[in-house]
C-alpha cells in the first residue's frame, strides 16, 4: 500500500501527521520537490488514487497515541478529492473531535468546481494555509504556472472565502528558491491582511524534509 498518511518528524508518535490525498494538481509550481524527489521523509508520494477511506482510516489509526493535527497536503492539490477530504473530516470530528484539521492549498477549489468549497468545509477545517506566492499575477503565472485562468485572482477571492466561512486563514509565500524571483514579502503580507488572512513566509527547504 502507497502512502496516504506520513509525518516529517523524526518523533517515533507525532503530534502532527499529513494525508497524501492525490498526486493531481492545478499547478506546477517551479519550486515544487516533487519534480526532484519522490519522497518525504522515505514516505513514497506518488500513488494512483485507487484507494478508500477505509485505507486511509486504517494508516492514521496506526499512529499512536492518536496525533493532534491533521493536514491534508501531499503530492498534490488535496481540493481535487474534495470528496474523500471531506468523508475523511467528517470521520475525524466524529471519531476524534478534539483533533486539529488544516488544509495546505493552491487556492484553485472554488474556480475549479464553479461553488463556493470553502463554505462547503465549514465546521470540517480549522485552518487553510493558503499558497499566494506573489503580489502580482504575472509573477504568479511565472512561478506557479497554473492550468486555470485568473489563477491569481481566484487564490485571492479563495482566500477571502475561507475566512468568510469561519476557517482561520493563513495567506503564504515561499522565499529563497532561486535567484530569479525577489518576491515582494511586505507586498505579499499587505495583500493578505487586507484580504481578511495571517501571512506566512517559508523559506524554502533544500532538498526538503
Amino acid at each position: 500500500m502507497y502512502t496516504l498518511v506520513y509525518s516529517i518528524s523524526n518523533e517515533k508518535n507525532p503530534e502532527t501527521v499529513y494525508v497524501n490525498l492525490t498526486n493531481a494538481c492545478t499547478n506546477d509550481c517551479i519550486f515544487c520537490l516533487r519534480n526532484e524527489k519522490d519522497d518525504v521523509c522515505g514516505s513514497k508520494m506518488w500513488h494512483d488514487d485507487k484507494y478508500t477511506l477505509e485505507d486511509i482510516i486504517s494508516q492514521f489509526e496506526e499512529f499512536k497515541p492518536t496525533p493532534k493535527q491533521v493536514v491534508f497536503c501531499g503530492y498534490g492539490e488535496p481540493f481535487l478529492k474534495k470528496d474523500m477530504m471531506k468523508s475523511f473530516a467528517k470521520f475525524l470530528r466524529k471519531k476524534y473531535p478534539e483533533i486539529k484539521i488544516r488544509v495546505n492549498t493552491n487556492g484553485h477549489a472554488n474556480a475549479v468546481y464553479n461553488t463556493n468549497v470553502a463554505e462547503e468545509f465549514k465546521g470540517l477545517l480549522d485552518e487553510a494555509s493558503i499558497s499566494l506566492n506573489s503580489d502580482t499575477s504575472e509573477e504568479y503565472e511565472e512561478i506557479c504556472q497554473p492550468k486555470i485562468k485568473n489563477a491569481y485572482e481566484e487564490v485571492k477571492k479563495f482566500i477571502t472565502a475561507c475566512n468568510n466561512a469561519g476557517i482561520k486563514t493563513y495567506a503564504s509565500v515561499v522565499t529563497g528558491f532561486d535567484n530569479e524571483h525577489n518576491i515582494d514579502v511586505e507586498n505579499c503580507e499587505k495583500i493578505a491582511l487586507e484580504l481578511g488572512a495571517e501571512f506566512r513566509n517559508r523559506e524554502f527547504i533544500t532538498n526538503g524534509y
